[in-house]
């Protein structure tokens, strides 16, 4: 073998192997940067976009992504309706982006904050637990795990007289927090 042809083949070895080492990078760069990737930024992603939620206990929950937050989403359901969804009552998701883009991290704010602004609000809600009771009411306080909600007719205001009861509900057992009016409907009204 001549030196040339020596050197030409070491040449070719070298750059296979470079080759070789830049694709094992990339590759690897590649599964650390989607293993940083959870559901949060998957669903940022499809902000404005349809999706189809499985959910514990109520099954399929297809609508439009409204707003993503730490452990939850708002999703426009049909027919004009709206669902906030705790991460841990999904049990799938479909019609997501293939892609993530890096600045779609969506709220930095927790379920409980949410909740609060629920709770600021006054609105009646209709609350969905693990056991797929669902109870209407008014969210009158919002604790680190657990809110707690005064019992009422869906179709009445919260007040003393229209109050049935009061119920603690863990974050862990909420499924599904849905308006109990569409909205601008007025108490009384459907």
């Amino acid at each position: 073998m001549r030196w040339d042809d020596l050197f030409s083949d070491l040449g070719a070895q070298w750059d296979a192997e470079a080759r070789r080492e830049l694709d094992g990078e990339v590759a690897d760069r590649t599964r650390r940067e989607r293993a940083l990737v959870g559901l949060q930024e998957r669903l940022a992603a499809a902000l404005g976009g349809r999706v189809a939620l499985t959910v514990r206990v109520v099954g399929s929950l297809p609508g439009r992504v409204l707003e993503v937050g730490d452990g939850w989403l708002l999703l426009a359901t049909e027919p004009g309706g709206l669902g906030l969804v705790p991460f841990p009552a999904v049990t799938g998701v479909t019609g997501l982006p293939a892609r993530v883009d890096a600045t779609g991290q969506g709220r930095r704010f927790g379920l409980g904050y949410a909740l609060r602004g629920l709770s600021r609000d006054r609105a009646t809600v209709l609350v969905t637990d693990l056991d797929g009771v669902v109870v209407s009411g008014t969210i009158d306080a919002v604790g680190r795990d657990v809110l707690e909600l005064s019992e009422h007719a869906p179709d009445l205001p919260r007040r003393a007289e229209n109050v049935t009861g009061r119920r603690l509900v863990p974050f862990s057992a909420v499924v599904l927090v849905r308006p109990a009016r569409p909205a601008g409907a007025q108490p009384g009204q459907s």
